[in-house]
């Protein structure tokens, strides 16, 4: 599961996510990604969902990122637990993402086999997403 080795504080105020996506909204690696259209939390366990789903369908041909790292702790308190007393105890990361954030980028397979493999990762996530290909992309050079 994907977790920072080591943060500065154990614990985090829950912020909020308005607006767009000011970084991360480009393609900069692969040929094709998938883009987020909702704000929300995605964990450290959705992302691995969506990262062997891919990793599966293109049967180990080709390259993957994964732009984005669950980086901010969650905190919970016990069920049945009295109001006060303290923030809770940290339950596992999250990664914070915005509209307009490249989640997956996917290199060297042919388009439709890098739309499915986008499409099954995108199931596996808790956002609305959009497939995007490069702009400078050429199918007749593909792999």
């Amino acid at each position: 599961m994907l977790q920072p080795k080591k943060t500065k504080f154990r614990r985090s105020q829950k912020g909020r996510m308005k607006g767009e996506a000011q970084r991360g909204n480009q393609l900069a690696f692969g040929s094709f990604g998938i883009k987020t259209l909702d704000s929300k939390w995605i964990t450290g366990r959705q992302i691995e969902a969506a990262r062997i789903a891919v990793t599966r369908y293109m049967q180990r041909q080709g390259q993957i990122w994964i732009r984005i790292f669950p980086d901010k702790p969650i905190t919970k308190k016990p069920a049945e637990v009295r109001m006060g007393k303290g923030k809770g105890n940290p339950e596992g990361f999250v990664a914070p993402v915005t509209p307009g954030r490249i989640l997956i980028e996917v290199e060297g397979v042919p388009m439709e086999v890098a739309k499915e493999a986008l499409r099954l990762a995108a199931q596996k996530l808790p956002v609305l997403t959009k497939f995007i290909v490069r702009r400078d992309y050429d199918p007749s050079q593909a792999v």
